[in-house]
């Protein structure tokens, strides 16, 4: 089963997706956040035969819902509206971990996703 990842930002919107088998995350794309962004994931689900999509959920470190979730929310229900599966995943720190692991590149938001992928992949 292919998955694919999401690290969500008001700027920025990393996608990760697993290889073939489904058994690895690996970072595909930096997008922008803009009136494009669910075309562009809708087009990648498609072309890619994605069967789920894993959705960083970010929290404060209360467990308390922040700001940028409600825009997650917005994202995650908009999906849905196109029939997609999209499960939450909690994410903390997963930007910063890309960076530290790879430095700061245009490809860190993917990373960061593919971090949550590859958690989610785990807790399976």
């Amino acid at each position: 089963m292919r998955l694919m990842a999401i690290d969500y930002g008001e700027k920025r919107v990393g996608i990760a997706s697993t290889d073939e088998t489904g058994g690895f995350a690996l970072p595909r794309v930096v997008w922008p956040n803009d009136r494009n962004l669910i075309d562009n994931i809708l087009k990648l689900k498609g072309e890619e035969g994605i069967e789920k999509i894993i959705i960083g959920e970010s929290r404060n470190l209360d467990g308390s819902a922040n700001l940028i979730q409600k825009a997650i929310e917005s994202l995650k229900n908009e999906l849905e509206k196109h029939n997609v599966e999209v499960i939450y995943h909690p994410e903390i720190f997963t930007t910063l971990e890309a960076r530290q692991i790879q430095g700061q590149t245009e490809m860190t938001d993917a990373s960061a996703a593919a971090i949550i992928l590859k958690s989610y992949l785990d807790s399976r």
